[in-house]
């Protein structure tokens, strides 16, 4: 069992940045692939960023790419986002998530995959 609790959210004017940490419970936290998802009201969720076990590996939405980092420590059992040039629609619930994998460079971009959520840290983006 896995829990995850997000920080760091709050608001923001555009073109400003904010980061989101992810704390995971346990000790098995570099067996998981991680990734950070976000809902806006009235649509789906969407997938943001993932990282692979050894922090090695990373992959981004086309929407945030260039503008949103991913980073692991597994030390201390937390995923990191940072968010720079933030946009109005980047506004949302941002969700951290954990899926338990084998390979050691593997990440997951599909939600479906995911074992554990946390509750979401909400990203207000002003114009």
């Amino acid at each position: 069992q896995v829990q995850l609790v997000e920080s760091g959210g709050g608001l923001v004017q555009a073109g400003g940045s904010l980061r989101l940490s992810c704390a995971a419970s346990g000790r098995t936290f570099s067996s998981y692939a991680m990734g950070w998802f976000r809902q806006a009201p009235g649509k789906e969720r969407q997938f943001v960023a993932s990282i692979d076990r050894s922090g090695g590996n990373t992959y981004y939405a086309a929407s945030v790419k260039g503008r949103f980092t991913i980073s692991r420590d597994n030390a201390n059992n937390t995923v990191y986002l940072q968010m720079n040039n933030l946009k109005p629609e980047d506004t949302a619930v941002y969700y951290c998530a954990a899926a338990r994998v084998y390979s050691l460079n593997s990440y997951i971009t599909n939600a479906r995959n995911y074992d554990y959520w946390g509750q979401g840290t909400q990203v207000t983006v002003s114009s």
